[in-house]
């Protein structure tokens, strides 16, 4: 069972990358800004697109063109459209940055961005802080985090190359009726967590891998993995856990629960809802949405209308794509 694909973006059919590149800088030219025009083109390409874009707005006008919406726009509305011009990765790579450089460390970012992805996904965000930062993201996440917690994100991102072969090799059933006894007798049997167990196979094996692993579980144990995690760990690493198994089980769950996250209390969390919506389109948007109403009896535009305005607004809403 691969991972839900339900994207609210897929680019758009008769594409031509020049003619957007000039459309684009027709909007940022002269005397004001024509926000809605931004908002139609790069919302509706795809992410392949808008590089295609991006190329020839610089062949075109020996431009950078995120540089010039940069200059154009500004505050969330600004956050949203560089998060779509950049490549997926290499816009992860530069959240996760962002949320271990100056003054303490964000784990709730650290969790959402790498306990919540494949295999594959993982190895190409790896090399990719690498070759923008110049140090493995690794030893940058050993310098700002600590304990079991610091442990689990170690073993994830050095465990990538070996997990995506797992990944193609497909499951194995003798070897998840092991691990769920593993995880048992690290757990519930015995007095006191060996959370050693619990983040070796839960960092080491593939999604598909681990879906049969607590199915096992569960038949062992008579109560789910979850249950587990929740009841015999604490901190932030049950955070990381629970991640882990919730995005097993069903990932646009898990980020219909982030989302609502970020919009509850006093003011909002406008980074994690422009990372979110930004970073699920082309993936399961249309998933999580789902999710949303199923939970909360409300629609996730609703939600985000209530809590955002202007072109911001505007450019969230039409990420979502039709209701």
């Amino acid at each position: 069972m691969s991972p839900i694909r339900e994207p609210t973006v897929v680019g758009i059919a008769n594409f031509n990358a020049a003619e957007d590149a000039a459309t684009l800088r027709g909007a940022m030219k002269g005397f004001g800004t024509d926000e809605q025009t931004i908002i139609d083109i790069l919302t509706s390409r795809s992410n392949v697109q808008r590089q295609a874009i991006s190329q020839a707005f610089t062949h075109e006008y020996g431009r950078d063109i995120i540089e010039d919406l940069k200059s154009e726009l500004g505050g969330h509305f600004e956050d949203v459209i560089i998060a779509l011009m950049l490549p997926p990765a290499e816009y992860l790579c530069r959240e996760l940055n962002n949320c271990m450089e100056g003054l303490g460390t964000d784990e709730q970012v650290l969790v959402e961005i790498l306990c919540t992805r494949t295999k594959p996904e993982i190895a190409e965000i790896v090399d990719t802080y690498e070759r923008l930062y110049n140090r493995p993201l690794a030893e940058h996440m050993c310098s700002e985090t600590s304990g079991d917690f610091r442990r689990l994100l170690t073993l994830i991102v050095t465990s990538v190359r070996q997990g995506a072969r797992d990944e193609e090799a497909g499951v194995d059933g003798a070897r998840a009726v092991e691990a769920a006894q593993q995880l048992y007798d690290a757990g519930e049997a015995k007095w006191g967590t060996d959370e050693e167990i619990f983040n070796k196979i839960l960092a080491h094996e593939s999604f598909a891998q681990l879906r049969l692993i607590f199915e096992e579980y569960k038949n062992i144990s008579g109560r789910t993995i979850e249950q587990a995690i929740k009841a015999e760990i604490d901190g932030e690493l049950k955070d990381a856990l629970s991640a882990i198994v919730e995005c097993v089980e069903n990932a646009p769950a898990w980020f219909a629960q982030r989302l609502r996250a970020s919009m509850q209390g006093a003011g909002t969390d406008d980074k994690v809802l422009v990372r979110v919506v930004a970073t699920r389109a082309e993936l399961d948007l249309g998933a999580v949405k789902r999710e949303y109403e199923r939970l909360y009896d409300k629609t996730l535009e609703s939600d985000i209308s209530g809590e955002t305005s202007g072109d911001y607004k505007r450019a969230l809403v039409a990420l979502l794509g039709p209701a």
